[in-house]
């Protein structure tokens, strides 16, 4: 609730200190009596509460003057009305109780008002009519350098020197902002004269020690000139310069960042990031309050930049951000070019290490074909690190000549070579030949046996067939690998092994890890250097350099020269399942039983020269066949009508069932199914066909 009501004061003195203590007083009792707050109004000034003595004194309200009061509350007619009949009385108080209260207000406020001038920073000096100090306060004794109780009741200008307090109390004009030397400190004074009814009644100094705030000033000038040449850095750099305040507006942008993005300032400064650029590198800084360094963007006009953004943190507050940006367009298509330059470099690399003679650690391995060299470049490369390798290929290969050339080309190249053929020794016996046993491991042994991985010590070990493992010595293996140590059957005594492997397979790993016959850990501890060697098929080429080795080997046990051109077409056009080591056997065969000095197509087993006459019935089959079919087409090319899909599909099925007499044969004929041979032959009715046929 509200109320309010204006009142005359008719108090001869208004309301002075000790009347308003008084109201002060009585205010209070109100306030609680009827729950209210109780507020004073004079004139167009704002409203005072009730209860505050100092701020009611400075009102200097006099006799006859009207004031308003005001309550917000409860009761608040009761509480107005008995405020008002209160400040109209004559104040007359002859309760000992009240007055003891009204000076404790008094009192209170005047303690205050001290505090306050004691707390002050300023230095507070107050001379009353006579230029006598009464306020002193501990500021001034510090600016000053006089102790309070020297100066207080002594004549202002016999304390300050050149002190004008007197004459302004005399002339009662204010002197404001004025400086003076005192000592070796600078003061700033504000001169206030007391006027109290029209008359001087003191004056009032309030001044402060500005000998810092000059010295600020000096180094706000050299901050200033630092600024500039900033400035002038910032315009001359080539990087381009955006600077952001905490909600992402732009505030700043360098010349040089105008001419990367081709952009008026006009149309960037003011504007806000987070419209502009929301998915943005600045809008991130500004929300995480993190570094971004090395970030791209493309621009509208074609432009690449590459942006570091910076926070910009002021007291541990966020204040912003600066972005600091390069035009990697040029780099960009430069690094392109090195990229085309590198790959070319590259090409040529491989290219001139599969031309390089390889090293003569491989020179029982023959052949001159890509795939070969190929082989050979990657082993050649890994006989000079230490890793372990895995040279896959079927069987006959030649896979234990590259574990060879590995060894010999490698760094342990004198140390010991070690062979074990995984798939040659039975299972119980295996373990013991890999990690060897101690005295009385298991029956029959009867003496301590060094294992073969003990053997290869400081050498190699080539472990073929590795695919034959059992999962148990797997397991042994990996960690002979991993922790480089083993233990042999029987024994306790954990020792190092200092062995590089070579494994060997032609089994399909990768099938038996899906299988679970194969550890998927061991496969990738030993799978880190794969060699392929490619079948003796997949490198016809070959075939008439191995011949030729292979018969220059025989040359001084029988008399044979060398071999006739067809018979080396016979033999390039053979399959070779056996791959080299089939090849070495026939060559061995034919050179002991021919009486001719070269190897001719009749000396060759029936088997290959019979395949080969088939692969020459089936090329003249496929070339009819090819013929057939290329006259067909001719002809419907050069029928101008052309009929519906289905129908073609149609003749050709219904022509593959004459052909064929099953659904299987016409099946394999077309390359699809049998069963989506009968889904066509019964979609277009030629089922019968095949019912014809049988």
């Amino acid at each position: 609730m509200f109320a309010k009501q204006s009142v005359i004061i008719k108090h001869e003195k208004g309301l002075h200190a000790r009347v308003i203590a008084m109201v002060v007083h009585k205010a209070s009792e109100l306030q609680k009596k009827y729950n209210v707050e109780l507020f004073i109004i004079y004139k167009d000034r704002n409203k005072i509460p009730a209860t505050s003595v100092m701020p009611l004194v400075l009102l200097k309200v006099k006799r006859n003057e009207e004031v308003i009061v005001e309550a917000h509350g409860e009761m608040v007619e009761a509480a107005v009305n008995e405020l008002c009949n209160f400040l109209q009385g004559d104040f007359d108080i002859y309760d000992r109780n009240e007055i003891n209260q009204i000076d404790s207000i008094i009192n209170t406020n005047t303690i205050t008002w001290e505090q306050v001038f004691e707390s002050m920073a300023n230095g507070i000096v107050v001379s009353d009519e006579n230029d006598v100090i009464t306020v002193f306060n501990p500021a001034a004794e510090n600016i000053l350098g006089v102790n309070a109780l020297e100066a207080i009741g002594k004549k202002v200008y016999h304390v300050i020197p050149n002190s004008r307090l007197h004459i302004v109390n005399k002339t009662k004009k204010a002197e404001l902002m004025c400086k003076q030397l005192i000592g070796d400190s600078l003061i700033l004074t504000n001169r206030t004269p007391i006027l109290i009814d029209g008359q001087s009644k003191g004056a009032v100094a309030s001044f402060e020690d500005i000998s810092n705030f000059e010295k600020i000033t000096g180094e706000l000038k050299e901050v200033k000139e630092l600024k500039e040449r900033l400035q002038l850095i910032l315009e001359s750099v080539q990087d381009g310069i955006c600077v952001i305040n905490n909600e992402g507006v732009i505030t700043y942008v360098n010349p040089a960042y105008l001419k990367i993005l081709n952009e008026e300032e006009k149309d960037l400064i003011n504007k806000n990031v987070k419209d502009i650029s929301p998915m943005g590198a600045r809008k991130k800084v500004l929300d995480t309050g993190r570094f971004i360094t090395g970030a791209i963007s493309y621009k509208k006009n074609g432009v690449t930049i590459v942006s570091n953004i910076s926070p910009i943190i002021i007291d541990g507050e966020m204040s912003g951000a600066v972005s600091v940006v390069k035009n990697i367009t040029e780099v960009q298509g430069l690094y392109e070019k090195l990229n085309k330059v590198s790959a070319k470099a590259e090409y040529l690399e491989e290219q001139l290490l599969r031309t390089r003679k390889p090293h003569r650690a491989f020179e029982k391995f023959k052949g001159k074909s890509g795939k070969v060299l190929d082989a050979l470049a990657v082993a050649t490369k890994a006989a000079q690190s230490n890793s372990t390798v895995l040279i896959r290929g079927e069987s006959g290969t030649g896979k234990e000549l590259i574990a060879e050339g590995i060894h010999f080309s490698s760094k342990r190249s004198s140390g010991p070579f070690i062979r074990i053929n995984c798939a040659a020794i039975p299972a119980n016996l295996l373990e013991s030949e890999l990690f060897g046993h101690e005295k009385g491991a298991f029956t029959g042994a009867i003496k301590r046996k060094l294992g073969k991985f003990e053997l290869a010590q400081n050498g190699t070990i080539f472990l073929d067939e590795i695919g034959e493992l059992d999962k148990s010595v797997q397991a042994k293996i990996l960690r002979i690998i991993q922790n480089r140590e083993l233990q042999r059957l029987g024994g306790e005594e954990t020792i190092k092994a200092n062995v590089r492997i070579i494994a060997a397979t032609h089994r399909d790993l990768e099938q038996m890890l899906k299988e679970g016959d194969f550890r998927e850990d061991l496969y990738y501890r030993l799978n880190v250097i794969p060699i392929i060697i490619p079948p003796l098929r997949e490198r016809k080429e070959d075939i008439a350099l191995l011949v030729e080795h292979f018969i220059e080997k025989l040359k001084g046990e029988e008399n044979i020269k060398g071999i006739s051109k067809d018979a080396i077409d016979v033999l390039v056009g053979y399959k070779w399942p056996g791959n080299v080591r089939e090849l070495e056997n026939l060559i061995e065969r034919i050179v002991a039983l021919t009486d001719n000095e070269y190897i001719e197509v009749e000396d060759l087993p029936s088997y290959i020269k019979e395949e080969d006459t088939a692969k020459d019935e089936k090329e003249k089959v496929v070339e009819a066949e090819h013929l057939n079919a290329s006259t067909v087409l001719a002809s419907i090319k050069e029928n101008e009508e052309i009929l519906p899909l289905a129908e073609y599909e149609k003749i050709i099925i219904e022509k593959a069932l004459k052909k064929y007499g099953s659904y299987n044969a016409a099946g394999k004929a077309l390359g699809i199914t049998h069963k989506t041979v009968a889904a066509k032959a019964k979609l277009y009715g030629i089922e019968k066909v095949v019912l014809w046929l049988k």
